[in-house]
């Protein structure tokens, strides 16, 4: 008698098969996941037409504000990745300010941009002689800073309080250079940029050197503005300051035309030519009727004339005259500039 036995014919396990095509499925996805975060992080790119986009970010914008901003502009493929990673990443706030793009970035190089503050800057001039007033003006034609705010941060004299006690503004101490500078910028802070240039070069050599000529730094800085306006050739400067130097030693009044201008622009338009009336405005910047320096700077030198004013040039001189091109005849005795004179100027 066979007695009935079990099927022993195993059955496919079909269950665990879909487990594993599913975490197959799964991985792919997340794999591509992965892959298209990745991409949108790290690829650089660029979304817009024109050679380059300049954008103002706002001063407390959000990360989803820059996002929406930065995507309308073409610089990033997307805001809500933007928003989640300098969430993430940037706990401070980005920078404000002015950014210029010109090339392809990643979202990750145009986020470490901004939390870095790399800010697009404008390159302004200052030349020598220009008195403050010119300088401020030249910063508020360009439209960095108001006027009236530039005059303001004009009169800090804390900025210069330890060199020059006497300061009542700034004037000389704006100092003559290249400066970048950007929209963020306040008055302030554009001002207090070249009393700091002007600081770096007043070095502690100059400063010895100017206690041996027995002159203060307002006096060697004074100087340095006379010889700024009248010397126009390089090899003339310590010239100049000699002939200064042994008027001031003499007790001689100083004479300098540049003075007078200064003096009229303090009460009127200057129209480019110095009257015979102008000679007797009662001014203590009019050299032509007080003895001694200015009671102060009357133009923002640079580095040459007020090395100049601190290193004259060995000679006895007296007297200059102009030749009408850039040069100056020097004299020593009057008899000889009285000469130059009519030569030169009659």
């Amino acid at each position: 008698m066979v007695s009935g036995g079990r099927n022993l014919t195993k059955e496919p396990r079909r269950p665990r098969l879909k487990l594993a095509v599913s975490g197959l499925t799964l991985s792919l996805a997340l794999g591509l996941g992965l892959g298209w975060v990745r991409f949108q992080l790290f690829q650089p790119y660029r979304g817009y037409d024109t050679s380059e986009s300049l954008i103002l970010i706002p001063r407390g914008s959000t990360g989803s504000t820059i996002g929406r901003l930065l995507q309308s502009r073409g610089i990033i493929r997307s805001q809500p990745l933007f928003g989640a990673y300098v969430s993430f990443h940037y706990p401070t706030s980005l920078k404000a300010g002015e950014y210029l793009f010109s090339q392809p970035m990643s979202l990750v190089d145009v986020a470490d941009r901004l939390y870095q503050g790399e800010t697009h800057q404008y390159r302004v001039t200052v030349p020598e002689g220009e008195t403050m007033k010119e300088v401020l003006g030249r910063f508020a034609e360009r439209g960095f800073g108001q006027r009236a705010r530039l005059w303001k941060a004009g009169r800090r004299t804390d900025l210069v309080s330890d060199l020059d006690p006497l300061a009542d503004n700034l004037e000389g101490y704006l100092f003559p250079d290249t400066y970048y500078v950007t929209q963020a910028m306040d008055e302030d802070q554009i001002v207090q940029t070249m009393v700091h240039t002007f600081r770096s070069k007043w070095t502690a050599e100059r400063r010895a050197r100017a206690e041996e000529l027995h002159m203060t730094t307002r006096e060697v800085i004074t100087l340095a503005s006379l010889i700024e306006e009248e010397a126009r050739l390089a090899e003339e400067r310590p010239l100049v300051s000699a002939v200064f130097h042994n008027r001031l030693d003499k007790k001689v009044k100083l004479a300098c035309d540049p003075t007078v201008i200064y003096a009229v622009q303090l009460v009127k338009e200057y129209d480019g030519i110095i009257h015979r009336s102008d000679l007797q405005l009662d001014s203590p910047y009019n050299t032509y009727l007080y003895p001694g320096l200015p009671p102060g700077p009357i133009a923002n030198p640079g580095l040459a004339s007020i090395d100049a004013a601190l290193y004259p040039a060995p000679v006895e001189y007296l007297y200059f005259v102009s030749r009408n091109d850039g040069s100056h005849v020097f004299s020593t005795h009057y008899r000889d500039h009285s000469r130059a004179v009519l030569r030169y100027q009659r």
